[in-house]
């Protein structure tokens, strides 16, 4: 199992499956990322939390706790 906290910078994946359950997948979703989206990673920071990806036209920052919780291809 790929997950987006394992994405290097400047790569582009699809969305497969979020894991999780309640309010953090719900939280993950209202932030446009569901199913078959694509995120291209823009940005790690230097200790590698966060991590900025560019998600539907716009430029999103993701905890390392939540991007573990998002499947890719």
């Amino acid at each position: 199992m790929n997950t987006l906290n394992n994405v290097k910078i400047g790569d582009t994946v699809k969305v497969v499956k979020l894991h999780g359950e309640g309010a953090v997948k719900r939280r993950i979703m209202d932030m446009g990322i569901t199913r078959g989206v694509e995120l291209h990673v823009r940005k790690v920071a230097p200790l590698g939390d966060p991590i900025e990806v560019t998600v539907r036209g716009y430029e999103l920052s993701i905890r390392k706790e939540d991007a573990k919780m998002i499947e890719v291809e």
